[in-house]
C-alpha cells in the first residue's frame, strides 16, 4: 500500500482499520455533525461506530476510500445503494474544510463508480457540500425531507444527480 504523498496532492486509498479512529474523531465535531445532519443518534458511541464501519468494510458492494492529503487522513468517501439508487457520500474533517480537498477527492473517486446516474444528498444549508457536488457535475434533481439526528428536527435536503458524461438524464 502506497503511503508517500506528494505535497498538496489529494489521494484516495483503500480504507484500513487504522483509519477508523481518525474517522471516529472527525465525526465527533459538533458543527460537522450539524452540517452533515444525517448522522448517528449518538456520535460518541464508539462501539456503534465501529460496528457500522465493520459492516461497511465487509460489504464488497460498497466502494469506500480514505481521503489522504499532505500525509494525513482527512476523511472518507463512499458509494453505496440507498433508496434504490447508487449514491455517494463523503466526510471531511472540519479542519480541512474550504481547501478544495473534497472537490479533488470526489473528482478522483468518480471513476471508481462505473454506474450512472449517480446520486448524492445534502441538507439545503450545507453550502460547502452543494458547491463540491456542483463543481463535480452534479445538479439538483429533487428535494426531500428527513429527520436529522444531529439537529433533532426534520430538515430539507437537495437530491443531486450526475448523469452519463456529467449530463442529467
Amino acid at each position: 500500500m502506497e503511503y508517500s504523498i506528494m505535497n498538496g496532492q489529494v489521494q484516495l486509498r483503500d480504507v484500513i482499520e487504522d483509519d477508523l479512529h481518525v474517522f471516529f474523531e472527525q465525526q465527533l465535531e459538533r458543527s460537522a455533525n450539524h452540517m452533515a445532519a444525517f448522522t448517528s443518534k449518538d456520535p460518541s458511541d464508539r462501539a456503534a461506530f465501529m460496528k457500522h464501519w465493520e459492516s461497511i468494510l465487509e460489504d464488497e458492494k460498497i466502494i469506500k476510500k480514505t481521503i489522504y492529503h499532505n500525509g494525513q487522513v482527512v476523511g472518507n468517501i463512499a458509494s453505496f445503494g440507498q433508496f434504490g439508487n447508487p449514491e455517494i457520500s463523503y466526510w471531511i474533517g472540519k479542519q480541512y474544510w474550504g481547501k478544495g480537498i473534497a472537490t479533488k477527492a470526489l473528482r478522483k473517486f468518480l471513476p471508481y463508480v462505473n454506474v450512472r446516474p449517480l446520486y448524492a444528498r445534502t441538507v439545503k444549508d450545507n453550502v460547502g457540500s452543494i458547491r463540491v457536488l456542483e463543481k463535480c457535475g452534479f445538479i439538483v434533481c429533487g428535494e426531500d425531507k428527513g429527520f436529522s439526528n444531529a439537529r433533532g428536527i426534520e430538515v430539507e435536503e437537495y437530491i443531486f444527480k450526475l448523469g452519463i458524461n456529467g449530463e442529467v438524464h
